[in-house]
């Protein structure tokens, strides 16, 4: 039998089984609900996320396979190790989280397909990072946000959202700077990357079936991240 897709109810929306997905489009589970902050979490502690184009309705996914990097084993290649040795960057964290959504999506709106980061999502999400929840690592030189990416934090899984460079590699060093604060946890942790491309797969990113992503989420989801996020603080390069 050909799966459906699950209709929600905009104000108690109850997400289906991520089984129930769509082959084609691969991963689409779901449509309708809200943006709100209980249920964004709701959906990122089932291994689901919304992804949307302005005008289309909310549209949520759990695709399968799954991209992700295990911080550990983060790919840091020649090129990078040097723009990183000689560069005279600041990272932060949280310092900029409103700046860092913007500017991952005026980026995307020039490109040719444009970008799902749409005035709701932005709405969202700052909402998420008010409460503590979503983060950013950001890239500065002389005081100028140059590059960086932002995501939510479950536990001990960081789902990756959107990033973005001014100058060359700076959103590479924002995701190398978040793999090793989460390597300084000490156990497992992982960086949802959702979906797979050739930029994350430069960097480490594999790709994993969604029931394995899901066990790990599973495990992971609970347990405490006592990293550098939610202090406003310089955090030095290694």
């Amino acid at each position: 039998m050909q799966k459906k897709l699950t209709p929600l109810d905009n104000r108690n929306p109850v997400f289906p089984s991520p089984e129930k997905a769509l082959k084609e489009p691969a991963g689409l589970l779901a449509i309708g609900g809200n943006l709100t902050t209980t249920t964004l979490l709701s959906a990122y502690r089932q291994g689901i996320f919304p992804w949307y184009e302005h005008g289309q309705p909310i549209l949520w996914w759990s695709p399968d396979p799954r991209a992700v990097i295990y911080p550990e084993q983060i790919h840091i290649s020649r090129s990078l190790k040097k723009s990183i040795k000689r560069s005279n960057y600041q990272v932060r964290t949280n310092t900029a989280f409103s700046s860092v959504i913007e500017l991952c999506a005026a980026l995307r709106s020039n490109s040719l397909r444009g970008t799902w980061i749409t005035h709701e999502i932005k709405n969202a999400y700052n909402a998420l990072h008010r409460e503590g929840h979503a983060h950013s690592v950001e890239i500065w030189q002389n005081n100028i946000l140059i590059g960086g990416l932002y995501g939510v934090l479950i536990g001990r899984v960081f789902c990756g959202e959107s990033m973005f460079s001014l100058i060359k590699d700076t959103s590479k060093i924002a995701l190398v700077t978040l793999a090793e604060m989460m390597c300084r946890q000490g156990g497992t942790s992982l960086i949802d990357c959702q979906i797979s491309n050739d930029h994350l797969r430069s960097m480490g990113a594999t790709s994993i079936p969604r029931a394995a992503f899901l066990d790990q989420l599973q495990i992971l989801k609970d347990k405490p991240f006592d990293g550098n996020f939610g202090h406003n603080s310089p955090v030095g390069l290694n």
